[in-house]
């Protein structure tokens, strides 16, 4: 992006809000919506989405700076990028710091309390009526990419006990900050088509974010050495699936070649030639999915030497056969 234009996006997100400078001066949060889009129930708020979908999919605002926001949800999916400087916010009981350029996104009916923002800290809230987007969906589209994601998530979330939120740095990758920093210079300052263009950002931007993904755990169990053993396997594997075989990770990791298949085993459910099966079988879909490759190259060049096997273990897998895989994804 033009500097001219990320200077004219800061310019429109430091300008002090009305409220901003009511919460300077006192310190004391305003409510910023309209009662009747919340529902209060005790001390707990849920914002429902009247007030901020009358009219569009997508609503995008600056979050009001120098006072605390207290603890709420909401019924939509919602979005905080950090633009300039950093800030702590408590989501479903965590303690979390977001930094320049992170991207937090929290599920509907997650929990969270915003503590208040400096002067040179802005935090832009993005929220999305469409139900199609979801962490459930974020995390079955990468899945069937990762056998490392798949591992942590297993290991750190249940189906009972998920954060519902996920936290992206994303700081340092020039492509996804660019289509952000469009989405709000489409949307702070808007021309015709604007929302079209917006619209068309969205599943971009969710496709950087996928591809780009690093989910960071808090969980202590993560520093134990065995699942860090697990973890660097399971990346051996991911980098090297079409060649990699038992000995060589064991030589790599520098373990006994039993030891790491018990390991293995014990921490993942499958079996060395299961989890690399699964990578092949992982990458053989993307290909399918994506290329013009034939079905017999990209066989090969996953690293299948039987034909017949690598069929029967795709349909296995993914409950349809290449072709029909190949057939979908061509429309």
């Amino acid at each position: 992006m033009p500097e001219t234009e990320l200077n004219k996006i800061s310019e429109y997100l430091f300008e002090l809000t009305p409220i901003e400078k009511l919460q300077k001066l006192n310190a004391t949060h305003i409510q910023d919506i309209p009662s009747y889009s919340t529902i209060q129930k005790g001390e707990k708020v849920k914002f429902l989405d009247q007030y901020f979908f009358a009219n569009k999919d997508i609503y995008i605002s600056k979050h009001n700076r120098f006072a605390d926001y207290p603890s709420h949800s909401h019924g939509f999916f919602e979005m905080n990028y950090m633009f300039s400087g950093s800030y702590n916010q408590i989501i479903n009981g965590n303690e979390e710091t977001l930094n320049k350029g992170d991207l937090l996104l929290m599920d509907v009916g997650t929990t969270h309390e915003i503590k208040a923002l400096g002067e040179k800290d802005i935090l832009i809230n993005i929220l999305f009526r469409n139900s199609n987007i979801s962490i459930k969906w974020l995390n079955s589209v990468k899945k069937s990419r990762s056998l490392l994601f798949e591992f942590l998530l297993n290991s750190f979330s249940g189906v009972q006990n998920q954060n519902n939120y996920l936290i992206f740095h994303v700081g340092k990758i020039p492509h996804v900050q660019h289509i952000l920093h469009q989405i709000f210079l489409e949307y702070f300052f808007p021309k015709d088509f604007s929302g079209e263009i917006t619209s068309l950002y969205l599943p971009i931007l969710f496709t950087e974010l996928i591809r780009n993904y690093n989910l960071e755990f808090s969980d202590p169990r993560l520093s134990y050495p065995s699942n860090e053993n697990i973890i660097a396997f399971l990346e051996l594997i991911e980098k090297d699936y079409k060649n990699i075989t038992l000995k060589k990770a064991a030589e790599k990791l520098g373990y006994n070649k039993n030891y790491l298949s018990n390991l293995v085993k014990e921490k993942t459910g499958l079996t060395f030639t299961e989890l690399v099966t699964k990578q092949r079988l992982n990458r053989a879909k993307m290909l399918l999915e994506t290329t013009n490759h034939s079905i017999s190259s990209i066989i090969q060049e996953v690293g299948f030497t039987n034909k017949t096997y690598f069929y029967r273990a795709y349909r296995n897998a993914y409950r349809e056969l290449p072709s029909e895989t190949k057939k979908k994804s061509n429309g």
